[in-house]
């Protein structure tokens, strides 16, 4: 009888327990690219879970690498490729082979200055800007790019089914990819520099998908050149 008391105790004692919330911005993620690479190109992680959740903001690859994860305030801006042309999912109703997410319920936005334009300009700019926001550089952390840019490269990526054989190359070409300037564009990303392999690719820091003004064009950011008038926006911590 005791025991039993005992172990109701702990039982109430630990329902009790506040659940820990997760940080403001706090980066999670399922699925590795190092995973995919190797070949396994499964589910791991059904999008219908987060359907729910409010201010999240995702990116990644679709099961089976038949398409592009871009998730903004919740609202899915999907891509896949049907008959060599674009086609949106506007639900959640599909799986990732690879998924980045964040939960940021207000965002701090940032006029980027003259002189930001190149991929390694950027990165400086935006460890800058984030250190004095209060924002921890050393662990991953969300950020969103909007304006008109000068160019970027872009794909969407359809694998073949069967095909073993992953590069780098091939998942840029495999879909639809091309170039774009001078366009309207919202973009996310992710940034981290210990997570090589895992949700950035080993020569480069971050993680970027787009959506162009009108949803022309949603998919993987390869390369871009931002445009003096950009905005930045980190989490408002």
């Amino acid at each position: 009888m005791r025991l039993a008391f005992i172990h109701l105790s702990a039982l109430i004692l630990f329902s009790c327990q506040p659940t820990e919330k997760k940080k403001i911005g706090e980066v999670s993620y399922k699925g590795a690219m190092k995973e995919i690479m190797s070949g396994d190109i499964s589910s791991k992680a059904d999008l219908l879970n987060f359907k729910d959740t409010p201010n999240f903001y995702a990116l990644g690859a679709l099961e089976n690498l038949k398409g592009e994860i871009q998730i903004f305030n919740s609202e899915s801006f999907n891509t896949s490729v049907k008959k060599n042309s674009l086609n949106y999912e506007k639900t959640l109703s599909q799986k990732a082979a690879l998924l980045v997410y964040a939960e940021v319920p207000e965002w701090r936005k940032f006029k980027i200055p003259k002189g930001v334009s190149t991929e390694k300009q950027f990165e400086a700019y935006l460890l800058k800007v984030a250190s004095e926001n209060n924002i921890d550089i050393e662990s991953p952390f969300p950020f969103l790019l909007n304006g008109m840019i000068q160019s970027y490269s872009w794909h969407v990526i359809n694998w073949r089914k069967g095909d073993t054989l992953h590069t780098h190359r091939k998942h840029k070409t495999s879909g639809l990819y091309g170039t774009i300037n001078d366009r309207k564009v919202d973009m996310l990303g992710f940034y981290s520099n210990k997570h090589h392999g895992v949700f950035t690719h080993h020569e480069t820091n971050f993680h970027m998908h787009v959506k162009t003004d009108g949803n022309g064009v949603s998919g993987h950011v390869d390369e871009f050149i931002i445009s003096e008038g950009m905005f930045l926006m980190l989490p408002k911590i």
